[in-house]
């Protein structure tokens, strides 16, 4: 009878269930009430599934970091504001479909801040994708060749959390920049991006190129986002110089 019901468990496709009752089985459980071991399994399951859900979402969003607030150093010198951070690790900011723009130099964990939003997202059962602008715009770039851009925007609407990461890096093309519109214009007022930055805001328009389109994408994006602007040292060269990984440049002797 017990491999009956576990060979049901595994056909039901109820892995939280089956990996509890082999646990509750080895530890002797037999002396609580059915009821409470039923409750017991249950939860298992509920918990598994969770999990499961999760690793899928996680997976699909594609995050360059396995991130965590929780692992976040917020004793280091880069203007950290916590209660925004706070507030932002809620996730009632997306549900108001608002946007964050994360602004710094490079190196000071703008990318760690976004994956380890996007995580509470994902835990929070909402979807998310991570992309870098530039692939981002040569993916729909080529999209379009293929006749296939339709179905990429929708389904790039449709996205809970969108993180673009490395905006604005360079000047844009024509093409791209009326991509970048389009897809902001999906999701205004109805999901929410966070934009990753080394380009203080005010450059913005230099770099888009073309001032009425520059005035259109920053409409969409900017005047409902919350800002983390962070300043200092790179990370990662504080890391690097904590765990003796930076060598300092010498000079070549002149033959």
């Amino acid at each position: 009878m017990r491999q009956l019901t576990l060979d049901k468990l595994s056909e039901l496709s109820l892995k939280g269930m089956l990996l509890a009752i082999q646990e509750q089985n080895e530890s002797a459980m037999e002396a609580l009430h059915f009821e409470d071991r039923l409750l017991m399994l249950l939860d298992a399951e509920e918990i598994h599934r969770k999990e499961k859900s999760l690793q899928y979402r996680l997976r699909h969003a594609g995050l360059r970091q396995n991130a965590r607030l929780e692992e976040l150093d917020v004793r280091s010198s880069r203007s950290l504001d916590r209660g925004l951070l706070t507030t932002l690790a809620s996730c009632k900011w997306i549900h108001e479909k608002r946007n964050l723009i994360v602004g710094g130099p490079t190196g000071i964990g703008k990318t760690f801040i976004a994956c380890a939003l996007a995580r509470k997202a994902c835990e929070n059962r909402m979807s998310v994708r991570h992309f870098r602008l530039p692939r981002l715009l040569t993916e729909l770039s080529i999209a379009r060749a293929q006749g296939t851009q339709r179905t990429k925007f929708a389904a790039l609407a449709r996205v809970d959390l969108l993180i673009l990461d490395d905006w604005l890096l360079a000047p844009l093309e024509l093409s791209e920049r009326r991509d970048l519109l389009e897809l902001l214009d999906d999701r205004y007022d109805k999901r929410s991006c966070i934009v990753c930055t080394q380009l203080p805001l005010e450059r913005w328009h230099t770099v888009i190129g073309d001032p009425t389109l520059a005035d259109a994408i920053l409409d969409r994006l900017v005047h409902n986002a919350y800002r983390l602007n962070l300043d200092g040292e790179s990370m990662r060269k504080t890391k690097g110089l904590a765990a003796g990984g930076i060598i300092e440049p010498t000079t070549k002797p002149q033959s």
